[in-house]
């Protein structure tokens, strides 16, 4: 059985006391408050790490808005799944990983907190040196590089990707290192096209209104489709779009696109022009921690630049704050960073601002 998403276990306590951390839980749609549990201990097996930072993901940005079925939907429920920190406790029969170790984690959800533990499959090991901060980022190389084998990219094909938010310019940049014939980006925003073109894109078209068809828009360049079409959209309708941009034997890798439609999909169109469609969770564990081990490759060797797309940085106190801005969509508004360590809540990010030293390592007196 594959591993699924795991939330770590909280005990809840009713007030701020020692030995007990912040911890973000949504209680509605579209509202999260800081509560207050007690920091935990790690089992049999397992490791605990103190989280230093949380990126907010599009899927929590999904939960925020309610954009979820109740299949996979229920409140309250904490979020944050793209996570950086250093291990401080080891459980008994851990082997390999041990306090002080700098670490990426994926497949750990409820993550805004200042301490979580887990399974060391969700672990892989950072440089001491390599800002902790990047290293969030890494958890989502997984899937890109999912998306990258499953559409089969190649100097034959034309690849189209939607959306240029965090993940669309990291797909941009890994698409890129395929070298394929033509990497054709869209966006609704000039400031998230002039990164695309900046990471690789051949051609950037800017789309008018989240409404408009995007082969109304790039169809005179590419009037028989793309491809490969990767949706990099929240929309579960982007899908829809993606399929009248998917060209006849094509393939439509479904990174984004993976939310609620209120549109009629049509699959005879899927069946008529031999579409593939294709998800982007590896199936099997042992590839997804490989391909998180080669994403994570990728990221300290300066082959994905992260830096960039980092547009705001909040406390985790102020996490409210935090995706508010988020959900307010902006061209100047890309990747907004939780720092979760309560003493950086000094000021120091007042109005989502980015001091310099995110960018340096973490020094640990671990």
């Amino acid at each position: 059985m594959v591993r699924k998403m795991v939330v770590p276990d909280m005990e809840w306590v009713d007030e701020k006391a020692p030995d007990t951390q912040q911890v973000a839980v949504m209680e509605t749609v579209g509202k999260i408050d800081i509560k207050y549990a007690k920091i935990p201990h790690a089992k049999d097996g397992e490791i605990r790490v103190d989280v230093k930072w949380v990126g907010i993901c599009g899927s929590d940005l999904e939960v925020y808005r309610g954009a979820r079925t109740p299949e996979f939907l229920t409140y309250p429920m904490r979020l944050g799944h793209e996570v950086a920190g250093i291990i401080d406790e080891v459980g008994p029969n851990v082997v390999g990983l041990k306090v002080g170790d700098h670490v990426a984690l994926r497949y750990v959800w409820g993550a805004f907190a200042e301490y979580i533990t887990c399974d060391p499959f969700s672990a892989v090991v950072l440089p001491p040196a390599f800002p902790l901060m990047h290293g969030s980022l890494i958890e989502i190389t997984p899937t890109i590089l999912t998306a990258m084998e499953r559409g089969e990219i190649s100097q034959a094909k034309n690849v189209l990707i939607m959306g240029q938010g965090v993940s669309g310019l990291q797909l941009t940049q890994f698409a890129n290192l395929y070298s394929p014939k033509n990497l054709v980006v869209t966006d609704l925003f000039d400031e998230k096209l002039a990164l695309g073109k900046k990471f690789g894109a051949t051609k950037t078209y800017k789309i008018p209104t989240p409404d408009t068809r995007t082969m109304d828009i790039v169809g005179k360049d590419f009037p028989d489709g793309f491809d490969v079409v990767i949706p990099a959209r929240l929309e579960g309708n982007s899908v829809i779009d993606a399929l009248d941009a998917t060209a006849q034997n094509g393939k439509l890798v479904m990174y984004g696109g993976i939310g609620k439609t209120d549109s009629t999909i049509d699959f005879f169109k899927m069946h008529r022009r031999r579409v593939d469609i294709y998800t982007t969770e590896p199936k099997r564990d042992i590839d997804n921690h490989r391909l998180l081990r080669e994403g994570r490759d990728m990221v300290i060797n300066g082959l994905i630049n992260t830096e960039e797309t980092v547009t705001n940085i909040f406390p985790l106190s102020k996490i409210e704050e935090a995706f508010q801005l988020r959900n307010d969509t902006r061209g100047d508004v890309i990747h907004v960073m939780i720092d979760c360590d309560a003493t950086h809540d000094d000021g120091r990010y007042d109005n989502g601002n980015i001091p310099a030293e995110v960018h340096e390592p973490t020094i640990s007196d671990l």
